[in-house]
């Protein structure tokens, strides 16, 4: 390896240095609490060398967003085939708490850390392209649901059934997050717990005919005579 690479390579080291570490701060410390010398004293560097690869700390929760963003919506890519799109918007729910349980750093900062509102950087991140937008695929999941008209007819608006899965399903996640070592509550498994609101949701919202038998009725064996 000659010396230009070499450089580039510890260049790109860094970068991701510093970014691992200011992900970690602004999810554990807050947003504005965090300083540019802060994110330095972490990776013991002088505040110059993270001035070199970012300008601000905008600059850096840009980035931070776009990147995580793009993971799970290529979360979502992986079951965008799935034909059904009730079984598609259940597969939703089970990779984004995936997501979360593999990437707690990420989904903290994602969705449980005020920040300033993030304009992606140009051209990585489109917003309502189903491909890079993770709510542009759940609301296309939705409406496509909508539309072949399984969903009960009081719940007609697409955005409004978006965030309330959403929401259902970030609250299990987040209670999880921030609570699950905490004994005064006896806890149930959350890949549990979040099976069984999937199902609450989708058997709330949908017309009797397009729910799923239970899996046990299935496996159930016949009575004898």
């Amino acid at each position: 390896m000659g010396t230009t690479e070499r450089r580039e390579r510890q260049r790109q080291e860094l970068r991701k240095q510093i970014l691992e570490a200011a992900r970690e701060l602004f999810a554990t410390e807050g947003y504005e609490s965090v300083t540019m010398r802060r994110i330095a004293e972490k990776i013991e560097y002088s505040p110059t060398a993270i001035y070199f690869h970012f300008k601000d700390k905008e600059a850096l929760i840009r980035e931070l967003c776009t990147t995580d963003f793009l993971a799970l919506a290529f979360q979502f890519q992986k079951i965008a085939r799935i034909a059904d799109p009730i079984d598609r918007l259940r597969r939703i729910g089970l990779a984004y708490l995936e997501f979360a349980l593999e990437h707690p750093n990420q989904y903290r900062l994602m969705f449980m850390t005020p920040h300033p509102p993030v304009e992606p950087e140009e051209g990585l991140l489109e917003k309502g392209n189903p491909e890079q937008d993770a709510y542009a695929f759940l609301r296309a999941t939705i409406e496509n649901a909508r539309n072949a008209r399984l969903f009960r007819p009081e719940f007609g608006d697409a955005d409004q059934l978006a965030q309330l899965f959403w929401a259902g399903m970030h609250g299990v996640i987040s209670l999880h997050l921030a609570k699950a070592n905490d004994p005064w509550v006896p806890w149930k498994p959350v890949q549990t717990t979040s099976k069984l609101l999937l199902e609450g949701l989708v058997r709330g919202f949908t017309c009797k005919n397009t729910r799923a038998a239970p899996p046990s009725a299935a496996k159930r064996p016949k009575a004898k005579r």
